[in-house]
């Protein structure tokens, strides 16, 4: 009955710790909300997003509500969907990872881009191009296949 108790104690005390600390501590921080814009990227290659091609050119990048299931064990806000328009019109959405200021470097190499900018890069092997926006205390990760 001890081993019970103990291991109900420990299986408490695991779910308090995975809480939803990421997700308090971007609200507190002024993480970008739902509709917000992102900011403008310039895509040079065609790009495939969410299955909508992406032809080269200028578009806004704009936060969405939806968000998938998240991984067992991961951050409610670890994803979210990104919506691309060109001309005041959504053209296609993309899914992207968000990451907290705090864990950038441990994620994505080379220079980041500075606040409230973006860079896009073609990644090696030139298979993908990602996008990075750097939004407030958050970095908005996309990564679509070249071509489609």
């Amino acid at each position: 009955m001890k081993q019970v108790f103990l291991a109900s104690a420990l299986v408490a005390a695991f779910v308090l710790a995975a809480s939803p600390v990421h997700a308090q501590r971007s609200q507190q921080q002024g993480a970008a909300k739902a509709g917000s814009s992102l900011g403008s990227v310039t895509l040079k290659n065609k790009v495939s997003a969410d299955g909508q091609a992406l032809a080269p050119g200028t578009y806004q990048v704009r936060l969405t509500d939806d968000k998938p299931t998240p991984a067992l064990g991961a951050s409610p806000d670890a994803e979210r969907y990104v919506e691309f328009l060109r001309g005041g019109k959504v053209v296609a959405r993309a899914l992207a990872t968000v990451v907290p200021q705090s864990d950038i470097a441990q994620i994505a190499k080379g220079v980041k881009p500075p606040t409230g900018g973006s860079r896009v890069d073609m990644l090696k092997g030139n298979d993908y191009v990602r996008v990075w926006i750097n939004k407030g205390n958050e970095n908005y990760l996309i990564h679509m296949p070249v071509g489609a």
